[in-house]
């Protein structure tokens, strides 16, 4: 298992639409086979903290990642920081009544782990979320801090991903864990499944329809919004020559249109803040309607990385001063 950032780091990332859909797909499968098996749908608070190892990864972490947030301290026996650490994620494990499970793993007994992820140090801190791994934060933090960041874990798993994470019930037996019922397919489930379906056939145009059909019925839809935002993007460079498109840049610093095409160059390679800073620049350059047009651009691709990303709250703020 190779370690993948989350679409909420702001990568461009067509995955991440599919990781949704599978990820709940999971849930209701793991939620359906327990109502099978007449499983009561409801773990013990014990349960909400586990010693997770290199044979157990899979089970443990990727695919309880698929129904709730698996958060993963990465701690020894060695380390006093750790030891700082640790016992504040058991408790707000505990406090947060599943929304978030709590995986510790002993990096002097797995090795290959570590490195998967890249841990340079410890204490560190990652979350895994359908799959998909996410660093939080490394070394000493304060329960402010932590707790910060945790809320905006549970928000993105539940309004990205659909994850509402774990029923508690403290007359449960520890070990005893068995999935909830399967809930109902939503409404737009079919819908979705085809714009992702249009995704990975390249039919960015078909993508775009099948998101719009979600919208037009359930404008707040979080995953149409953000799978929209993506197929446009990809559809408005699909036919751009990056050589020309940056020369016009560079030669043409105060034309909004070219500074735009730019910008969504600059995005989909990944270079968020490239693009976010490019258009706040043309933003001071320009006014009138040209001006208008690069900020209605700058807050489309805010919808494309996604909200919670704090590349995306600096960018707003420097737009803020940009404008008044």
């Amino acid at each position: 298992m190779q370690p993948r950032n989350m679409s909420m780091s702001g990568v461009v990332d067509l995955a991440a639409v599919k990781a949704a859909q599978e990820a709940k797909a999971k849930a209701e499968q793991a939620r359906a086979e327990a109502a099978r098996q007449g499983g009561a749908g409801a773990v013990s608070p014990a349960d909400l903290v586990i010693d997770v190892d290199e044979a157990g990864f899979e089970r443990d972490v990727l695919q309880r990642s698929a129904e709730v947030p698996v958060v993963i301290d990465f701690w020894a026996e060695w380390c006093q920081p750790c030891k700082q650490l640790s016992p504040v994620l058991e408790r707000l494990a505990v406090e947060y009544n599943g929304r978030f499970l709590l995986a510790k793993i002993d990096v002097d007994a797995n090795q290959m782990l570590m490195q998967q992820f890249g841990v340079q140090g410890i204490p560190a801190v990652f979350a895994v979320v359908a799959g998909q791994a996410l660093p939080l934060f490394q070394g000493a933090a304060g329960e402010a801090q932590i707790r910060q960041t945790l809320d905006q874990l549970v928000t993105v798993a539940e309004q990205r991903f659909g994850l509402t994470g774990l029923t508690v019930d403290p007359d449960a037996e520890p070990g005893g864990r068995t999935a909830a019922p399967a809930a109902p397919a939503g409404p737009y489930d079919a819908l979705l499944e085809a714009a992702v379906e249009a995704l990975d056939a390249g039919d960015l145009g078909g993508a775009v329809r099948a998101y719009q059909n979600v919208l037009v019925d359930d404008p707040g839809n979080t995953e149409a919004k953000l799978g929209l935002a993506q197929a446009e993007l990809l559809q408005r460079v699909q036919d751009m020559d990056p050589q020309q498109v940056r020369k016009d840049a560079a030669d043409k610093p105060t034309d909004a249109q070219a500074q735009i095409a730019a910008a969504d160059l600059d995005l989909v390679g990944g270079h968020v803040e490239d693009a976010f800073g490019r258009l706040i620049e043309t933003v001071q350059r320009t006014a009138g309607e040209e001006r208008d047009a690069v900020r209605l651009r700058l807050l489309e691709l805010f919808e494309v990385v996604g909200p919670e990303d704090p590349r995306v709250a600096g960018a707003r703020r420097a737009l803020a001063r940009a404008l008044f």
